[in-house]
């Protein structure tokens, strides 16, 4: 039984064998198989074991199932064969929920479980996919199908909606793949559309002094907390959910399933910051900090944003621009990089990849220095 560690390139260059087939082990993903036959057919299968006795299920043949995408469909198989369960009658198992509608609930069930945006995502589906493949069975919809309802989403000029419907009807139908509902995935190596504008917003410091003060012109939660954001560079959530557990002597402690990467983030918290935080009344019995009636964390951001305009005369604007014009702040002060994405959260840019691995230095100093310093920059700014 050959194996090796599979790419893309490796896979496309596979020669088939003078006769019968061959099983090729993709190394680090136990069981998983590109069988080739001496017609130059590729499949992806699985073998697995229930009991003492061995199976073997396809997956999907190369290239309609990409090497990424069989990847994902073995994980599902996977998770399915470790719990017992024989992952190719899944499918035979669960007759009832094989139109569309059925499938893409269990979807966001099992699959978006852990995701903090899965109301976003089911809405997307609800709206953009639902109305055309509601009652549709789920192995009858192609790639044709698919393009359909991708170009009429283009068509009303909402391009990057169209790209995320796209993306999430992906994960969908590789997740139906690896439980057995359907054999291959329609998507595969679908192109997105269009492309994704990136924001670049950076307010001015005069636009940043303007949205600091009008922020003490509205409720006191939703007020605190836009002053929050700059001084943290948080993200929304972050803050419009923060409770009070998670705030320390000095800092912000956020467990990974508040962050968006899901790593654990220390947020130091500059003394403009703890002033704040400090002055905020506590509702009696609520474990949150930024709360209307105690129950709940704050939410309505959009009114809060259109209230701000009401009160501002700037150039079109969004909440998330207040943490690119920290990082920007930041960057100005002289922080180094490293710091600045220490602060954010991030695991990408210059801490991917081996450094991620290696560099282990949380900056802890470095971070809390460089938010102080931006803390006494935002306070001059406002009393300018």
């Amino acid at each position: 039984m050959p194996k090796r560690a599979l790419t893309d390139a490796a896979v496309k260059r596979i020669e088939p064998p003078i006769s019968g087939q061959i099983d090729i082990f993709d190394q680090g993903f136990p069981g998983l198989a590109l069988r080739v036959s001496y017609g130059g057919r590729k499949a992806w299968t699985y073998f697995y074991r229930i009991g003492k006795r061995l199976r073997r299920m396809t997956l999907g043949t190369y290239p309609a199932l990409s090497l990424a995408d069989a990847r994902q469909a073995w994980r599902e198989a996977r998770t399915e064969s470790q719990s017992g369960r024989d992952p190719s009658r899944v499918g035979k198992r669960e007759k009832a929920p094989t139109d569309f509608k059925n499938v893409a609930g269990q979807w966001i069930l099992r699959d978006q479980a852990k995701n903090r945006s899965r109301r976003i995502v089911a809405r997307l589906i609800d709206v953009n996919v639902l109305p055309a493949w509601e009652h549709r069975a789920i192995g009858d919809i192609g790639r044709r199908d698919v393009l359909d309802v991708i170009d009429a989403i283009v068509d009303r000029g909402a391009v990057v909606t169209a790209r995320r419907v796209q993306a999430h009807l992906h994960r969908l139908f590789v997740w139906s793949v690896g439980r057995g509902i359907i054999e291959t995935n329609p998507l595969a190596n679908l192109p997105k559309p269009g492309s994704e504008t990136k924001r670049d917003r950076v307010l001015s410091d005069e636009e940043l002094a303007a949205v600091w003060n009008a922020a003490g012109e509205i409720s006191w939660q939703f007020g605190n907390a836009i002053r929050l954001l700059i001084l943290t560079g948080a993200r929304r959530e972050e803050i419009g959910q923060l409770r009070w557990l998670e705030v320390k002597a000095a800092d912000i402690e956020l467990n990974g399933a508040r962050t968006k990467n899901g790593a654990p983030h220390v947020i130091p918290l500059s003394m403009p910051a703890r002033a704040i935080i400090e002055a905020m009344p506590r509702v009696a019995g609520s474990p949150f900090v930024l709360t209307i009636d105690g129950n709940k964390p704050i939410s309505g951001w959009p009114r809060t944003k259109a209230r701000l305009d009401d009160l501002l005369g700037i150039a079109p604007w969004r909440i998330h621009d207040l943490r690119r014009t920290t990082a920007t702040g930041l960057q100005r002060l002289k922080t180094p990089l490293q710091v600045t994405e220490a602060i954010l959260g991030h695991t990408a840019g210059s801490r991917a990849g081996v450094v991620g691995i290696y560099q282990r230095h949380d900056y802890a100093d470095e971070k809390r220095a460089a938010l102080e310093a931006w803390g006494t920059h935002v306070i001059a700014l406002t009393r300018s």
